[in-house]
């Protein structure tokens, strides 16, 4: 569904549970309990909606982030060697994603795969919009051969010339040798400038009691559906490259 503007500012909004009670059940004999219940909790997804909204609106409302000076190379999906302002084409936004497949994994990581898949379905709409780079430490080669094993079309995969990159916006612990998956979106300013416009900054210890690491946003379609099931994400189980 289309981001719509509202009809109203955020505190002339009708009230969640004003909202909530104009539910109508599309199955019959559910008991009193069970509406009473789902009824509050349809308040509460409506606030949780209304709050996503907002802290939209506050992201895209930040300042100029920092300049982007140094020179950070990649080689693209032909083998050239580019810079960072090259990956914005014919757009003014970039989005990168780090993932996890260093030269000295067999294999890449099972979550950045889970990830990268529903991003490929969506990388062309995606691409309307904004650039979109994932960035590797592998060989461009060997990135692009996994793109193939996975029957991915729309993604474009860059290898990383040095590790400042990385480095630099925390995908990579230096003293345990760890990667670790970063989202980052980039912007040219009417200058032409290259500017950061905003990095997951959530690390891992910031993650709740009982929790994995996560972001603000999940973008994992995996989790979002199974956070609408009784049994939820559990708390042992992690998708696999192969079953």
């Amino acid at each position: 569904m289309a981001h719509l503007p509202s009809k109203h500012p955020p505190d002339r909004l009708v009230p969640a549970e004003t909202m909530a009670a104009r539910r109508r059940p599309h199955f019959t004999g559910e008991s009193e309990a069970y509406a009473e219940a789902r009824m509050a909790l349809l308040a509460e997804e409506i606030r949780l909606r209304r709050h996503a909204a907002a802290v939209a609106a506050q992201r895209r409302a930040l300042p100029d982030g920092p300049a982007i000076e140094k020179d950070y190379r990649f080689i693209d999906p032909n083998g050239n060697e580019m810079g960072l302002r090259d990956m914005f084409g014919r757009h003014d936004t970039l989005i990168t994603y780090f993932w996890m497949y260093g030269p000295d994994r067999l294999r890449p990581c099972p979550m950045c795969t889970n990830l990268l898949g529903p991003l490929d379905a969506n990388a062309a709409d995606l691409k309307e919009r904004v650039a979109l780079a994932i960035l590797g430490r592998s060989s461009v080669e060997r990135q692009i051969a996994f793109r193939t094993e996975r029957g991915w079309h729309h993604l474009d995969f860059y290898q990383m010339v040095g590790d400042d990159f990385v480095i630099d916006t925390g995908g990579l612990d230096t003293g345990k040798g760890w990667e670790i998956p970063i989202l980052a979106v980039f912007r040219k300013d009417a200058e032409g400038a290259v500017r950061l416009f905003w990095s997951d900054d959530i690390g891992f210890d910031m993650a709740d009691p009982g929790q994995d690491p996560r972001g603000p946003v999940d973008l994992a379609p995996l989790w979002n559906l199974l956070d609408l099931t009784p049994g939820g994400r559990g708390t042992d189980w992690y998708p696999k490259l192969t079953y």
